[in-house]
């Protein structure tokens, strides 16, 4: 995975590129439709989060890194998966928005094929997305501590995070049910 420090690069990429998102929101997109769509490519992401769609990025070296270790961490079985927000050293304001764009940007994604409605979801995904829907309205408390902000938003990150990656791992039959069937040879 990108480190939190590649999160300028990949917004420098975004905004040469004149994207729809920032990195937060564009990576929560790229892991959202990753959980629901099988196959989910490069070139679909890129369509999806610039506004000249795929020629406007495909060159571009930060999004296709962040493509292609984002499907490693996710398809990975060592828990990898991380969330591109902005480093600790930023002001926690920035950080919180940030949050709150990629789970946008995640629920987006999910719901490209509807897998974003609770009610339908198996098990306790439909709590993890009310959850990540939650999480799109979370606030700094400007009566807490920084300390307790702080913390409370590094549980929040975990939650994201390890939610993700059980979103994903759970959705794995519906994503196999709608890879297209391989072709006959005659």
């Amino acid at each position: 995975m990108l480190t939190p420090l590649d999160y300028a690069q990949v917004q420098r990429s975004l905004t040469a590129s004149h994207a729809l998102a920032d990195p937060a929101e564009a990576h929560g997109t790229l892991a959202g439709a990753l959980c629901a769509l099988g196959p989910y490519r490069l070139e679909d992401w890129l369509a999806e989060i610039l506004p000249d769609g795929v020629g406007a990025g495909s060159a571009d070296p930060a999004l296709a890194t962040l493509y292609s270790s984002t499907v490693a961490a996710l398809t990975g079985r060592d828990m990898q998966f991380d969330l591109l927000i902005p480093a600790e050293d930023c002001p926690i304001e920035e950080r919180t928005r940030a949050l709150t764009a990629w789970c946008t940007g995640f629920l987006y994604g999910l719901g490209s094929n509807g897998a974003a409605d609770p009610q339908r979801l198996p098990g306790d995904l439909g709590e993890i997305v009310r959850d990540l829907t939650e999480i799109t309205r979370a606030g700094v408390d400007t009566s807490d501590s920084l300390e307790a902000n702080e913390s409370a938003l590094a549980e929040l990150v975990e939650f994201v995070r390890v939610g993700v990656q059980l979103v994903f791992d759970e959705l794995e039959p519906l994503r196999e049910r709608e890879q297209p069937p391989p072709p006959v040879l005659h």
